[in-house]
């Protein structure tokens, strides 16, 4: 990441911020010193595998639970021990939690009847909430003859009718089928556009993380891993479990990491070959790393590329794989590493894919990025 941007991260004004927040139960340790900010305005993913603390931590942002150490702050302010409906918060559950009994206008209203909002303005915060989640005309719908992404945009309305100062998402759109999903995910993208409401989102599902956020937080096994950018937390991996959770890649086992002409490539072997790669800064002093190498990077070539303008290994092809647009190759070394390579189908035609066959793999120099072994 360059100088500006990490200045540039420093002056963004926190929201919400987390200070070493832990969550045990009973014996189980679910959080463990977790330290996130929450910016204003910003589409904030939280992603990771199934049990890896993500719901956890927005049960914590919404005071449903109860860190057993470490506090939560609100522009400065301690509300760790807040309860839930002193926060302002909006909540979208997996479920929806829609009242089946109301109208869709009547369910969108709930959180203004609360707050005892009266009811002209309340009609008028309806109507509107509900045009820019595309239910204009829906309000006298019963709940059961909506659509599964129409009950979603209905759960959607009633969480920001209120104008809250932060949505909470925890996985929502898991119900949905994948045409459903990928429409929601651009409905929400621009609502949140619209609206400038800070969202935090909880999935497992990495492309919908990618696509939908400003920034991601990467959790395993009850710890953030890295938070960052969609392109710096898919480009420069800050761990291998990062790297092999956020999309496919190559791990490569590589020593003698020495620095590079330019701030951040290195000299690095595999094997007697060397390769020039990128790394974060400090990777020269490590004794040990890992090379991660995303599949559509490599190329695949029948004889030994020309040129010093790419890294290359000799592998031998174990399996090809046909997916219609495109054609995957597992591919081994003597050392048996294995390598995955993904092909446009005309290229691998061109290249003639033989199982057992010898072939070089090549990728530019200085793509891959060097992360901890």
């Amino acid at each position: 990441m360059a100088l500006g941007e990490q200045k540039a991260e420093k002056n963004e004004q926190a929201l919400i911020r987390m200070e070493d927040v832990s969550k045990r139960f009973g014996v189980l340790t679910a959080l463990s010193n977790i330290s996130i900010d929450v910016r204003e305005g910003e589409f904030l993913t939280l992603l990771g595998p199934s049990g890896s603390g993500k719901s956890t931590t927005l049960m914590c942002l919404a005071g449903f639970e109860t860190p057993t150490q470490g506090r939560i702050l609100f522009r400065g302010e301690d509300f760790t021990h807040l309860s839930p409906e002193k926060r302002g918060f909006g909540v979208v559950f997996q479920g929806y939690a829609l009242f089946p009994h109301m109208t869709v206008a009547e369910n969108v209203s709930y959180p203004l009847i609360i707050r005892k909002v009266a009811k002209a303005e309340r009609e008028e915060k309806v109507r509107a909430m509900l045009s820019t989640v595309g239910l204009g005309g829906y309000e006298d719908r019963r709940i059961q003859s909506l659509s599964g992404g129409q009950q979603q945009r209905v759960a959607l309305a009633r969480a920001l009718v209120f104008g809250p100062k932060l949505l909470l998402l925890d996985e929502p759109f898991s119900a949905l089928d994948r045409r459903l999903r990928g429409e929601m995910q651009s409905e929400l993208k621009r609502i949140h556009k619209q609206l400038g409401t800070a969202f935090v989102f909880v999935t497992h599902d990495q492309d919908e993380a990618l696509s939908l956020s400003d920034r991601i937080a990467v959790f395993n096994k009850g710890c953030v891993e890295q938070v960052a950018t969609p392109s710096a937390i898919y480009e420069e991996p800050a761990s291998t479990f990062v790297a092999g959770f956020i999309g496919d890649t190559n791990l490569i086992d590589v020593t003698r990491v020495a620095a590079a002409d330019g701030c951040d490539l290195y000299h690095a072997h595999y094997g007697d070959t060397e390769i020039i790669c990128r790394g974060p800064q400090g990777a020269a002093s490590a004794r040990l790393g890992r090379l991660s190498v995303r599949p559509e990077d490599v190329e695949l070539h029948s004889s030994a590329p020309e040129g010093g303008g790419t890294n290359a290994i000799k592998v031998r092809l174990l399996r090809a794989v046909y997916f219609g647009g495109s054609v995957e190759a597992l591919l081994g070394d003597p050392a048996d590493n294995h390598f995955r390579v993904r092909l446009a189908t005309t290229r691998a035609r061109h290249t003639g894919l033989v199982e057992g066959r010898d072939y070089w793999l090549s990728w530019p120099k200085g793509t891959g990025y060097l992360v901890p072994a």
